[in-house]
């Protein structure tokens, strides 16, 4: 630290702060147009002039580095004048006499242009005005250019390429001047614009602009700051509301998200609330017609409650299931599983980890103690110097934490990739280990012998705070490079080179996500990884850590809040003696003991009649769940379905009774995201005939005998926090005060002055000691042949979110991608006589579909790839329900299939 003084005061600087970064830090006004924090600091605006005692002229204050000593003035007759000056000039270079014009504008109310001409005094220009010309660039769905409001400040520029790292919109010339070659005209669809707008977000006019624009001005509307309900990376923005409803959003500087969003967050993320699709009243299945028929609350939550009681009465608990919703807020899921356990009677309660992250809560609580990411998302991508990236394709599931790890690449990050695909940050990675499906745990074991060879383990870690190396250092020797590079199909020279840059940097974190997890040895591939953060020491510490990237909003805290059939609230085991106990004081009623079944083992046992009575919250298993054929067979025989969502999902065609509940733009409540970040949630309309899920529940539970108090949201975070030790310092008080700011608290947070824990195992495991895993490679259930020759895996793409129920809704999305497609590798698709773009028969042992061959070198040979979202090619017809040993998640990543151009199969299957 130096000082400077500024406009006569003594101001405290930080090395490497610029003079506007000072000024801004002492509360002193600087006027800017063309900078942007951490975007672009070119000066190209003179707005932000200031006078430095001892040099001539007028300095940029936002690419001028204080220096100790400095003296500065930021006002003065001659910097007003040149700061009058210098938007004269800008708004005849805008194509504007006046700023009269800014009243027709999209942007009038928001436009900083106008904004600064305002502050500033100046209404018109002497100068000589440039014609506004210029084609207006308007193809894209959501984005438009318009040239001739351009003030050519290359804010948009040094947004695409510096903050969303997508290095689309550059700028040009035309003779001196500056020009912007934005990528919104007729062929946009063949550049690689995401559409996340962040170009527009950052313009200062309304040359870029979000269409949705158009339809209200900011004096309008009020904006709601809520939490994204699409994938768990957490961002925050504001739901912005006109006339009661929801017109566009806009990102807000959030912990995870830094005032970035991803096209579904920004353009994705609220048509379904107001989509009319949407159920807006109960469906009771008529016993004459056999159809779904409009019934009211009265009748659709007697009937629920009279057959889940009968149920009960004549079969006991274990007759009965529940699975929660993972994109529904905490408050709903406490509700649901406390619903479950009272009034049900069961412990068969369960939520979508179930077929995602499981293996994640399970591996990582028997390495560990904490099923959980131990590290933030914004210390991995600005203090790690090596991220190892395994089975995780950020860019697409998790975008915005894509466009940080870009960022990071950019200021020095060296990256790892450990994926079959060539994923779009392979390119950008030191190394990629394009290897097999389902090898993981062989990958793992040779990168932990290999530490162990080149000594670069940490002995005193490993002496202090782990138990069982030996034993693993006896396992892992069989797994030489050599035999590894067998196993995983990849070259010997890069394991030990990804070993070694690992190992050597002090600083590394192993990010992963469904790549590891989804396969019947998914938690045993969770543990392996655990293994190599273990024997290096990395853990408890800043840019280090195991960190698995959760798929679904809030996926994390349907774990926490005890959807899961051995836990309860914050990881409280069932088994564990007085924890049962203590809950049966706290709601009033004796709690069923029994072991529950997971929502994947609950499918069998539904078949054989042992399960009788379901109720899904949220969930669409017809479309998500493995082996589509088994999961309809299943929910054919129960005796009684109830699905209770926003929409007549697949599933919910085949209930006896469907509930309408709200989306997350309806109710008050939190998500917690995948770095343990507890946020919230608020309501910002209504939507008539919907009730809330916790009004729901707690009308069940006392129909069924339990007396269940109506709580508001705040209310049962508050009773949440009284039987969680992790959550006891959680309130909705406490996240909206000034104190917590908009930031979040993650847990554990075990008291109301607790500042929470953004890493975990700082000293010491939660569960004492850490412990290796010692578990040995094990082949994929299921493998190529000669009937199937081929492999398939499955994943996302960066438009659509899971089962498109919230997604499909937005018409500009469906137009960039709305269809199922399947990778081949190139000499596959040669020998197979497909060429791409053909439509293709894809078959499998369980089912057939049919889609689009994509045909590229992105795949190894003998391998294809599937999204999941597209119901016009479901591969979950295609996938097999073969199930994870300790957690029973589903082997979606592993199953043999065959690929023939459309026309030429005579398979028998079909979906």
């Amino acid at each position: 630290m130096f000082d400077i003084t500024m406009d006569g005061r003594t101001i405290a600087v930080e090395e490497g702060a610029t003079l506007l970064d000072a000024a801004r830090s002492a509360g002193i006004h600087i006027p800017t147009l063309c900078y942007l924090k951490n975007v672009s600091n070119i000066g190209s605006c003179r707005l932000c002039v200031v006078e430095v005692e001892g040099v001539s002229g007028l300095v940029s204050s936002c690419n001028t580095l204080a220096h100790p000593g400095m003296v500065v003035k930021t006002r003065s007759e001659a910097i007003d004048r040149a700061r009058r000056t210098a938007l004269q000039l800008i708004i005849a270079e805008h194509g504007l006499n006046s700023t009269q014009y800014c009243f027709s504008c999209t942007k009038n109310g928001s436009c900083e242009l106008q904004h600064r001409c305002r502050e500033l005094g100046v209404e018109t220009s002497p100068f000589k005005i440039t014609p506004a010309s210029g084609e207006i660039l308007d193809s894209n769905p959501f984005i438009a250019f318009n040239p001739s409001l351009c003030i050519r400040c290359q804010r948009c520029v040094g947004a695409c390429n510096n903050a969303a790292g997508n290095h689309t919109l550059v700028s040009g010339k035309a003779g001196l001047r500056t020009t912007i070659l934005a990528p919104f005209g007729r062929d946009w669809k063949s550049t690689n614009c995401e559409s996340c707008g962040t170009c527009a977000a950052a313009c200062p006019t309304g040359a870029i602009t979000m269409k949705r624009r158009r339809a209200y001005r900011s004096w309008e509307i009020k904006k709601v700051r809520t939490t994204c309900p699409h994938c768990a990376t957490g961002c925050q923005y504001d739901l912005i509301v006109k006339d009661g409803r929801i017109v566009d959003t806009e990102a807000a500087d959030g912990p995870s998200n830094h005032g970035l969003l991803c096209v579904k967050g920004r353009s994705a993320s609220f048509d379904f609330v107001q989509s009319d699709r949407r159920l807006t009243t109960p469906l009771i299945r008529s016993s004459v017609t056999g159809e779904l028929e409009p019934a009211s609350w009265d009748e659709a939550l007697d009937l629920v409650a009279k057959k889940f009681t009968e149920l009960r009465d004549k079969f006991g608990g274990e007759a009965l299931a529940a699975f929660a919703c993972a994109r529904s807020a905490n408050e709903d899921i406490y509700m649901l599983q406390k619903m479950a356990r009272t009034v049900f009677k069961t412990n068969n309660v369960d939520n979508c980890a179930r077929v995602c992250h499981g293996p994640s809560v399970a591996g990582l609580q028997r390495t560990l103690g904490s099923g959980a990411m131990t590290n933030p998302i914004s210390d991995i991508c600005e203090n790690a110097e090596v991220v190892v990236l395994v089975g995780s394709n950020p860019e697409e599931a998790h975008p915005v934490i894509g466009m940080q790890l870009r960022a990071a690449i950019r200021r020095g990050l060296k990256l790892i990739v450990v994926d079959p695909r060539d994923i779009g940050l392979a390119q950008a990675a030191q190394i990629h280990l394009k290897l097999r499906p389902g090898t993981n745990v062989a990958f793992a074991n040779g990168i932990v012998r290999q530490l162990i060879h080149d000594g670069l383990i940490d002995q005193e870690f490993i002496r202090t705070r782990t138990e069982g190396f030996e034993d693993l250092k006896a396992m892992v020797e069989a797994y030489t490079p050599e035999r590894v590079a067998e196993i995983c199909r990849i070259d010997p020279r890069d394991l030990i080179a990804a070993a070694r840059m690992y190992g050597e940097a002090k600083r590394a974190a192993i990010v992963y996500c469904l790549g590891v997890t989804e396969h019947s040895s998914g938690t045993e591939g969770v543990m392996a990884l655990s293994n190599m953060a273990m024997v290096t020491g990395k853990y408890g510490r800043p840019g280090c850590g195991i960190n698995p990237l959760r798929g679904q909003n809030n996926v994390q805290g349907a774990c926490d809040m005890g959807a899961s059939p051995g836990d309860l609230t914050g990881y409280q085991k069932i088994a564990q003696p007085g924890i049962v106990e203590k809950f049966e004081k706290a709601w009033g009623t004796e709690l069923p003991r029994f072991k529950g079944l997971y929502a994947t083992d609950c499918y069998p046992k539904m078949i054989e009649g042992a399960v009788k009575g379901l109720f899904i919250f949220g969930e669409d298993p017809v479309r998500t769940d493995p082996d589509t054929h088994h999961v309809i067979k299943a929910l054919k025989n129960l005796d009684f379905l109830v699905v209770d969502d926003l929409f007549l999902t697949e599933t919910a065609k085949y209930a006896d009774v469907v509930l309408p509940g709200r989306s997350y733009a309806e109710k008050e409540g939190t998500f917690s995201n995948t770095e343990r970040r507890v946020q919230r949630i608020r309501r910002a309309v209504t939507i008539e005939g919907t009730r809330a899920d916790t009004d729901i529940f707690t009308d069940i539970m006392n129909r069924m005998g339990y007396p269940q108090p109506r709580l508001t949201p705040a209310e049962i975070m508050d009773e949440i926090a009284s039987v969680t030790p992790s959550f006891a310092g959680i309130s909705h008080a406490r996240l909206d005060s000034p104190e917590v700011n908009g930031q979040g608290l993650q847990w554990p947070c075990t008291g109301k002055d607790h500042p929470g824990t953004p890493i975990l195992h700082v000293g010491k495991f939660t569960r004492g000691l850490g412990r290796y895993s010692t578990a040995a490679y094990r082949e994929s259930s299921e493998l190529p042949d000669a009937d199937y020759p081929l492999m398939l895996t499955t994943g996302r793409v960066l438009y659509h979110y899971n089962a498109c129920a919230m997604t499909d809704k937005t018409e500009g999305i469906n137009e960039i991608s709305g269809h199922s497609f399947i990778e081949i590798n190139t000499k596959d698709a040669a020998n197979l006589g497909i060429a791409d773009g053909d439509r293709v028969v894809v078959s499998s042992r369980r089912g057939r579909i049919e889609s689009v061959a994509h045909v590229s070198g992105k795949t190894n040979a003998g391998e294809t790839w599937m999204p999941f979202h597209f119901q016009d090619g479901n591969c979950n017809w295609l996938t097999k329900a073969a199930l994870d040993n300790i957690c029973s998640t589903p082997e979606y990543k592993v199953c043999a299939v065959r690929v023939e151009k459309a026309g030429a199969s005579s398979a028998a299957f079909s979906a």
